[in-house]
């Protein structure tokens, strides 16, 4: 039986997706272990409304055809956010730390790649799909799987290449959630790891209150005075300015090397951010850009997500699984032997090995929500809350992005 077709436009398309978005909210909202594993609203809502579409298709009753022009702007904006962020000033305020670990986890990133494509050749299908279940949403999330999957579509001919990737992101991040904490209780158990004496300096403990804001959900208010039409208007009309270049910059690298359209904004906007910090002509407010960041990524992924052929998971969705289920156990592998002795042997570092299971299978929020319950149970841990966030925040979707992008070209 043939079903009706609805066909949205350009316009209706962003306006159902901020619906299927704040429909999420409203349900993580009250769905406790949804906001336990800090699932994000857009993939609450967007997931939902695909399992309802394929319900409707499978049917026959009614099928979705939309027109997702706005997609790869949204997509490229948010990327430039990421760019904006990356002030290595921050560098300074972290200590050498913060390095250590930015290092550390553009390591594993590296790792989960080589597994991903190595398990996927052992097992016959795609090596793109080991990128997918690799660093692409293990240390990327829904936000650079979302990304990444779409350009693995558009030009690799990679089918399905969000929804597997959706998919991805969703079991690392529950997966993360649940190893984290007894990884550091295991560490702290055995080691029994001092407490490093002294305090975290000022100017880091303020850097620190405000990286904790950044990965909460848009419906909170975050740390910083609130934008003006002036500060929102100047951030933008960066941005803005800061996709243009990174446009040219894209075009003009493109001559050597196939690259994804948002690695130049990417680029671009970090060299103005840093500029921009050495010579004090502009004032880039970092709330404003996480605001704006929020905004661009939120509205992508719904629109991804809504959009999902779910129907097409069905074949890859074993050899997925092995791969994901691999990448559990390499990453919880890595945080036991390998960050607890390089980030120092002590209770801090302990802390972070639990925050790094959170965050190298899912995102930031999970790497917290991981330590807090740690800190909880044994105490503060301020080295662990500065380092973990700040580099889940600024710098680790930099380092991942082109890592991805060196594999794929490897790979293709």
């Amino acid at each position: 039986m043939s079903s009706l077709t609805l066909r949205l436009d350009m316009i209706q398309t962003l306006a159902l997706a901020a619906v299927v978005l704040f429909c999420g909210y409203g349900i993580r909202r009250r769905v406790s272990l949804l906001d336990r594993y800090n699932i994000p609203a857009p993939v609450v809502g967007g997931f939902l409304f695909a399992a309802l579409s394929l319900t409707l298709r499978s049917w026959g009753l009614l099928a979705f055809e939309f027109n997702t022009a706005l997609q790869p702007p949204l997509m490229i904006a948010f990327f430039t956010t990421i760019g904006l962020g990356a002030s290595l000033g921050l560098l300074k305020v972290g200590g050498p730390q913060v390095l250590l670990f930015w290092l550390l986890a553009s390591f594993v990133a590296v790792v989960q790649n080589v597994a991903g494509v190595g398990i996927a050749q052992l097992l016959g299908v795609d090596p793109l799909l080991g990128l997918i279940a690799g660093s692409i949403t293990m240390t990327g999330g829904h936000g650079t799987g979302a990304a990444f999957g779409k350009l693995l579509e558009e030009q690799h001919g990679f089918s399905a290449g969000v929804t597997l990737a959706m998919a991805a992101a969703t079991f690392g991040l529950v997966s993360g959630g649940l190893i984290g904490g007894p990884v550091a209780t295991a560490l702290i158990r055995r080691h029994r790891p001092l407490r490093t004496p002294g305090t975290v300096p000022r100017e880091a403990a303020l850097a620190a209150a405000q990286l904790d804001a950044l990965d909460e959900e848009i419906d909170t208010e975050p740390v910083g005075p609130p934008a003006t039409a002036f500060t929102l208007l100047k951030v933008i009309t960066i941005i803005l300015a800061a996709m243009w270049g990174g446009g040219l910059l894209s075009a003009w690298l493109g001559q050597y090397m196939t690259l994804p359209a948002y690695i130049g904004a990417m680029v671009f906007a970090a060299l103005v951010r840093n500029l921009s910090d050495v010579s004090g002509a502009v004032r880039i407010e970092q709330r404003t850009v996480d605001d704006l960041g929020t905004i661009t990524l939120s509205l992508f992924l719904a629109m991804a997500l809504m959009s999902l052929r779910l129907w097409e998971l069905l074949d890859l969705a074993l050899p997925m699984l092995v791969i994901l289920a691999a990448q559990v156990s390499i990453m919880a592998a890595v945080a036991y032997f390998l960050t607890f002795r390089l980030m120092g042997r002590d209770y801090d570092a302990a802390v972070m090995a639990g925050g790094h299971c959170g965050f190298g299978l899912g995102a930031t929020p999970n790497a917290v929500a991981n330590m807090e319950a740690i800190a909880e149970r044994f105490g503060p841990a301020p080295r662990a809350f500065l380092v973990v966030p700040m580099v889940g925040a600024f710098f680790i979707d930099f380092t991942n992005a082109l890592i991805i992008t060196a594999f794929i070209g490897m790979v293709r």
